[in-house]
């Protein structure tokens, strides 16, 4: 079920994308490469019905929260968290917030992520037995012939193996270096300010802010380096949206400094 709602279209669409470019620039070097950055701005398109209702109601929620009648119910009932709980839900409704909207909406677009990440493995096989089981997810309308065995090269990387620059000898992981920072960028740039920034929410977004980034960059050192060149142009991608929607936070790169209030004192004469 999972291969046949999921990976199989997205590796048609991978490989009819691929086939579209062969035909059009009568080579496969590079096609292949430049066919996961197609691939990757079409599914962001795809996706930005989820980001623009995600980011929606992260706005609403960050509103709602730094309200003064927000602010008065977390004080009158710091004690009593089962009626805090329910002048909580009541706000909600009132204000028409779903708490769980951003959940939801991540909630969606995981499994097209993970089946993204899949198709992309997948459509890079170069062994016999993967390469007939991929053979065997094309729809009638894919030339089999023509896209497979497919060329995996792109640039300075081999597709299907982790991406080294080599530089005086010494293999450079630049792709994990790239995928780190562009996601590091975006979760600064797309972080709103929360209304309690100690708070166990802010405290667990600062966390997945730092080791996400991590997280994704040994993803990139270790995997096949097809799946690094999915990462950094979906990083750009998704930062390139945010701006067009002016959600982008530029704040967020600056170094935070926090400033003394100074009490002026009188001399005694």
């Amino acid at each position: 079920m999972w291969d046949t709602l999921i990976i199989e279209p997205f590796i048609n669409v991978l490989m009819a994308i691929y086939s579209f470019l062969l035909n059009v620039f009568g080579t496969s070097e590079n096609m292949f490469g430049l066919a996961i950055i197609i691939f990757t701005v079409l599914t962001r398109l795809l996706l930005y019905p989820f980001t623009a209702s995600q980011q929606k109601n992260m706005k609403a929620m960050q509103d709602l929260q730094s309200s003064k009648r927000w602010q008065d119910i977390q004080k009158k009932y710091k004690n009593d968290k089962e009626k805090l709980a329910q002048e909580q839900m009541k706000i909600y409704q009132e204000m028409g917030v779903n708490p769980l909207g951003s959940c939801l909406s991540f909630i969606i677009q995981f499994p097209i992520i993970i089946g993204l990440y899949q198709a992309i493995i997948r459509a890079m096989a170069d062994t016999p037995v993967p390469l007939l089981k991929l053979s065997e997810s094309f729809y009638g309308f894919i030339n089999a012939a023509q896209v497979v065995p497919l060329n995996s090269h792109f640039l300075w990387m081999d597709l299907g193996q982790p991406e080294r620059l080599y530089v005086f000898g010494f293999g450079v992981p630049t792709l994990a270096i790239l995928v780190a920072i562009s996601t590091y960028f975006q979760s600064k740039l797309m972080a709103t300010t929360p209304a309690n920034p100690g708070d166990q929410g802010a405290q667990i977004a600062r966390m997945m802010n730092l080791y996400m980034p991590l997280m994704l960059g040994y993803f990139a050192y270790s995997f096949a380096s097809g799946l690094a060149v999915y990462f950094v142009a979906s990083n750009l991608v998704t930062i390139l949206q945010y701006a067009l929607m002016g959600k982008l936070n530029w704040r967020n790169l600056l170094p935070s400094r926090k400033t003394e209030e100074i009490t002026p004192t009188t001399r005694k004469s």
